[in-house]
């Protein structure tokens, strides 16, 4: 963790906002406080009250509860926008309906924006697995026709490269006040030739997600002694770990559900690309050598390094737990949204590696029944690392947390810059959405995102929504200390990223079917795909783009 985060952290957690009350409840006391002290406590209570709907504990939120606190975090927008403003003006937005989140939360969000603005919000609706697709369609074919669009940073190079995106006003950048964002997501994140081009509404990175009571469990200890092993029956550190407990536990009985045990849930079927991510964890420790700042290609030849000894070995790991009957039935089609809700929030399974909401939902969501026992980490690591530059294998521990996406963003489409009003309708949704404020309540809360502001990392304020002190300790570090680690795996922002990630959930379903004959051929058959990706897109134009993504 970076010593000014970790130094905010402790701050945050010394000074609650009962300590700075202390001795200023009277009207008398307060009327000697300045102004500017009072719009801050105010402030503070606006997030305090939005942060109690529905109440953890009480179950998922409605729509209801959406509308609701969409129409306390308005005051940001009526600074800006007069009401009425926009009457007559249209926008179309293009964004997910996974988990009936995304789209159906921006609903909610804006309805009172509608109502105050004037403005009507038509909206197409994706599945995550035909998210790619669509927008690369729309990309070839110049028929963009969404006016507001929620992207992830990955497509900016195929999006901000092209010119299609609209220039952030500056008014946006204040009203959202983007110097909150955690260092991961500032520039050049967000940014195409100097400029500016996205409100963040997440942060993405993936982080380790395991079920506490596997792991208190004395049956599962003593037999882990007697198979003898020589290492405590403990939560992994490394992905050696996770392949050694996952195969005990076959054959094992649920300490929860009575069911089947399983260790760890691998998706093994693609979801549009975002699937390759799932193996990027398992071959991160592998291959991002702290020394180098590549991972994915060679930055000088843009030659794939998927199919080095590194990646090899994370497939072969998932290849063994196939070959071991470690998985849930049908693992073969679970993808990772069925992964993460179907099975490990519903009490399937011990380990997981997702996303930051996996942990808000753990608590908040109807769904979820290892609340109690779900606790978080960063990703694991490896007991060795593969140096490309050496071609050899290091005797070394190796962690390398997997920043998987870096965060859906809300992006405003170019077409609108010749219409002034309808130009500020479209970013003032953005500024809206993306508001520091509501974004709080987005990462306590099953929507789809997590934590991606330095002021969401104040545990007082989750403890004071209801949420128990060590529970939320523990997520939000995993978070934190992942977007921090110095060796942290984040993926280049260059044109047809997905393309890439997408014909590799193909082959990596031929290999887990037994296609191919082995890791290596599996591997071998993405390196050849990648291939011929980059000649289609231009090398020179990739290998220059690749090495300004890693700062070279």
């Amino acid at each position: 963790m970076k010593t000014e985060l970790y130094n905010y952290i402790r701050a945050a957690q010394k000074m609650n906002r009962r300590q700075l009350l202390k001795g200023s409840a009277a009207l008398g006391a307060a009327a000697m406080v300045p102004h500017g002290a009072l719009r801050a406590e105010a402030h503070s209570n606006l997030r305090a009250e939005i942060l109690k709907i529905p109440g953890v504990g009480m179950g998922s939120p409605t729509d209801r509860d959406y509308q609701q606190v969409g129409e306390m975090c308005l005051g940001k927008t009526k600074e800006n926008v007069a009401e009425g403003e926009f009457e007559g003006v249209e926008l179309t937005f293009l964004g997910l309906n996974n988990q009936n989140q995304h789209n159906f939360i921006f609903r909610g969000f804006l309805r009172a924006w509608e109502d105050y603005t004037g403005a009507r919000i038509n909206w197409i609706d994706l599945a995550q697995a035909d998210y790619n697709a669509r927008l690369q369609q729309s990309i070839a074919t110049g028929t963009v026709d969404f006016d507001v669009i929620e992207m992830g940073a990955p497509f900016e190079g195929d999006v901000l490269g092209r010119g299609m995106a609209s220039e952030m006003p500056d008014w946006v950048a204040e009203q959202i006040e983007m110097d909150d964002y955690v260092d991961y997501l500032k520039a050049p994140v967000g940014t195409w030739d100097g400029k500016t081009y996205r409100v963040s509404i997440d942060g993405d990175t993936h982080t380790f997600a395991y079920r506490t009571d596997y792991y208190d469990n004395e049956e599962f200890a003593q037999a882990w002694a007697e198979a003898g092993n020589d290492t405590p029956w403990a939560p992994p550190t490394t992905w050696e770990e996770v392949n050694a407990q996952s195969k005990f536990l076959v054959g094992k009985t649920d300490p929860l559900t009575g069911l089947d045990a399983h260790g760890y849930l691998d998706p093994l079927k693609g979801w549009g690309g975002f699937g390759f991510y799932f193996l990027e964890n398992r071959a991160a420790p592998y291959a991002k050598h702290p020394d180098d700042p590549a991972w994915l290609f060679d930055p000088e030849t843009m030659k794939p390094r998927v199919n080095n000894p590194a990646f090899v070995q994370a497939i072969q790991d998932v290849m063994d737990l196939i070959a071991a009957d470690a998985y849930p039935a049908d693992q073969i089609n679970a993808d990772p949204g069925t992964t993460a809700f179907q099975q490990f929030l519903a009490g399937t399974g011990g380990m997981l590696s997702w996303w930051g909401d996996v942990g808000a939902s753990a608590r908040t969501s109807d769904t979820s029944v290892i609340g109690d026992v779900a606790a978080f980490d960063i990703n694991p690591g490896s007991a060795r690392v593969w140096n490309s530059q050496t071609e050899a294998w290091e005797d070394t521990p190796n962690v390398a947390p997997n920043n998987a996406y870096i965060g859906w963003g809300i992006y405003v489409m170019a077409t609108v810059d010749s219409d002034e009003r309808k130009k500020k309708a479209a970013w003032s949704i953005a500024a809206h959405l993306g508001g520091k404020d509501i974004s709080l309540w987005a990462s306590a809360y099953p929507t789809g995102f997590q934590p991606y502001r330095n002021s969401h990392f104040n545990y007082d304020e989750w403890e004071e929504a209801g949420y128990d002190r060590a529970f939320v300790e523990d997520f939000l570090s995993s978070n934190a200390d992942s977007y921090n680690h110095p060796n942290a795996a984040v993926e280049p922002r260059i044109p047809g990223i997905f393309q890439y990630y997408s014909v590799a959930e193909d082959e990596l379903a031929k290999g887990y079917a037994g296609q191919y004959g082995s890791a290596q051929e599996t591997a071998d058959a993405i390196a050849a795909a990648w291939e011929r990706i980059t000649d289609q897109i231009g090398r020179e134009s990739q290998i220059a783009l690749y090495k300004a993504s890693l700062g070279l």
